[in-house]
């Protein structure tokens, strides 16, 4: 059974984030990769782990029924590695489906 993802296995991940920015690390040139609504966990700790992105939580509009401002996870990385996470994104979105 895949390991279930809990915000503090993401909270953890971000103050060590915090910690090497801090330390003088260039938040500079960074993309977002926005995980939609119901995405399961298990795709989401595959990126984090597999990609080093860093999670963050992002406030945006979500037209699901109605339009209501949600918090929702966002994979935080250089434009090259948000790319690659992208294509494994869809891939395992699509094995999930079938």
């Amino acid at each position: 059974m895949p390991k279930k993802l809990t915000i503090e296995d993401l909270e953890k991940r971000k103050e060590k984030e915090e910690l090497q920015e801090e330390m003088g690390e260039e938040l500079e040139e960074l993309y977002d990769l926005v995980m939609p609504p119901g995405t399961p966990s298990y795709i989401i700790y595959d990126l984090v782990e597999e990609f080093d992105l860093e999670p963050v939580e992002r406030n945006l509009n979500v037209n699901i029924v109605e339009c209501d401002k949600r918090e929702v996870i966002a994979l935080r990385g250089k434009l090259e590695v948000v790319k690659e996470a992208e294509q494994y994104f869809f891939q395992e979105m699509e094995a999930y489906v079938e």
